[in-house]
Formats: C-alpha cells, structure tokens, sequence
C-alpha cells in the first residue's frame, strides 16, 4: 500500500512539471518519466516510458514548428527585427494576444462569454438584416 501511495505521488509531481512547463514542452525526458510511472502501475513500465518519449518528441517538434511560423510573421510585421525564432514567437504572443500552442487568439475565452452571448451573459440581439430564428 506504500508503495502505491509513493507511485500515486512521484506521478502527480511529474504530472506538474510537465504541465507547469509552459515556455516549452518537456520532451522525451519528462513525458518518458510519466510514461513509464504510469506504465508501472499497469505493469508495462518500459512500454509507458516508450510511449512517453515518443509523446514528448512530438509535442516538442509541433511547439517548435509553431514557433518558427510565428517567429517568420513576426518578421513580416517587423522587417530587421533581430533575436532567435523562440523570442521572435513569444513577442508575436504578446502582441497579438496569443498564447503558446495557438495561433490566434481565442476572442471569447478573452471576454470570458461563449459565442452568440453579449459580455453580461445576455443573449445577443440580431441586428438589422439578421435572418436568425
């Protein structure tokens, strides 16, 4: 029963490392170390530590991926703009209100409403023209 205990914590810290690691996934490393404690649990450690690195690969190569295409229009909006893709990425966040793993802005989690709803939580009014039942 301790051990079970133990693993349940070790697993939540590792848990929180990946997910509080925001500035870039953790990659083979970090998601094989969760991996192969959940793979313990079920009795396939080595079968979780693979499927953990090979999950921590692939969203470390799409988060850089994303940084590059940021990064490159950044540069279209700031011609000789100096500095490496990851800080060329992270401005284009600040600036355009994006965060990290998305490539616009979420314009109703920003007003906290859901489409078709007004920032007070009204519903929206149709406006002149507007053929909605």
């Amino acid at each position: 029963m301790r051990r079970l205990i133990t693993l349940s914590v070790l697993a939540a810290l590792a848990g929180t490392t990946v997910t509080a690691a925001q500035a870039e996934p953790g990659g083979c490393l970090k998601y094989g170390a969760v991996g192969a404690v959940g793979g313990h649990v079920a009795n396939h450690g080595v079968l979780g530590a693979v499927g953990g690195c090979i999950t921590g690969m692939y969203r470390r190569h799409v988060y850089r991926k994303e940084a590059k295409q940021k990064a490159a229009l950044y540069d279209q909006e700031h011609p000789g703009a100096k500095g490496t893709y990851a800080q060329k990425a992270t401005a284009y966040d600040v600036e355009h209100s994006t965060q990290p793993g998305k490539m616009t802005p979420d314009a109703a989690a920003q007003n906290g409403t859901q489409p078709g709803q007004t920032p007070q939580g009204q519903p929206a009014q149709p406006q002149q023209g507007d053929t909605r039942l």
